[in-house]
């Protein structure tokens, strides 16, 4: 077993994606997938609109596009995640992969293909490089790929300095010169900055259509959002959507989704 199997054998991500914070999430990511599977559908006459959810994790975006009527493949890495998605009855056609090699799919296969979980755990540009070559690889020429990004200020805002672990953070090399989180500070988790997304998106020669700020302050204001009441959590929902495309914003957001187009 993986150090990852062993922790998402451990991790419950439907119970993040479910609290507050996470709701905040899952909501703006939906808002934008659905908002290019519509542009696909304008752009097309018939056929079914096929999505692939590379890093699946448990289904939680792919169960519910299937629900939709979309025809969904999933390729999950972690074999406890697999089996829960599996449980879960969909139509979702699920698979064990690994985002670096989807030789189980042909080139130019999805309209829509998700990358929401590789790269989070890649550490090297290379196997960054490499996870989103091979999505645009089985993606169909002006499909769309999302892919999501944990945001390196996020961690350092909140684990060196909210958490108090700097001073141990530098001491043992767990932040470089530049206050960018090395593999030292988290062998699981690989934190990003916005021009590193921009050059993978070059050297990938993907276009991109817009980046958003996936859940901006929610993150940081877990226990604040947790006390508010409906009305007043609904309120924070409508304040990020409005905000959430702003690059004033992007950099220390949690998490980002860059949503990119195929070439034709």
């Amino acid at each position: 077993m993986t150090e990852l199997e062993e922790y998402y054998g451990k991790f419950n991500e439907e119970k993040r994606l479910n609290s507050r914070h996470g709701q905040v999430e899952y909501i703006t990511s939906m808002k934008y997938i659905h908002k290019y599977l519509e542009k696909i559908r304008e752009g097309r006459s018939n056929g079914e609109i096929r999505i692939l959810d590379i890093g699946a994790g448990t289904g939680r975006y792919s169960v519910p596009l299937a629900e939709e009527g979309y025809d969904v493949t999933a390729v999950e890495l972690v074999k406890h995640n697999l089996g829960r998605l599996k449980a879960k009855g969909s139509t979702v056609k699920a698979f064990q992969g690994n985002a670096l090699k989807l030789s189980r799919f042909e080139e130019d296969s999805f309209d829509l293909t998700l990358l929401f979980g590789p790269m989070y755990h890649l550490h090297e540009e290379d196997e960054k490089r490499q996870a989103l070559l091979e999505a645009k690889r089985v993606t169909k020429p002006g499909g769309i790929i999302l892919a999501a990004y944990i945001m390196n200020e996020f961690s350092v805002i909140t684990y060196a300095f909210k958490e108090r672990h700097i001073k141990e953070a530098l001491a043992e090399g767990m932040l470089d010169e530049t206050y960018h989180t090395t593999k030292k500070g988290n062998p699981l988790y690989s934190m990003v900055r916005l021009e590193e997304i921009e050059k993978l998106d070059q050297e990938a020669a993907l276009r991109r259509e817009q980046i958003i700020a996936a859940d901006g302050a929610a993150n940081y204001l877990r226990q604040y959002l947790n006390a508010l009441d409906e009305e007043e959590f609904q309120a924070f929902v409508a304040y990020h959507l409005a905000t959430c495309e702003r690059s004033d914003l992007m950099g220390a957001s949690s998490h980002t989704v860059d949503i990119l187009r195929k070439p034709l």
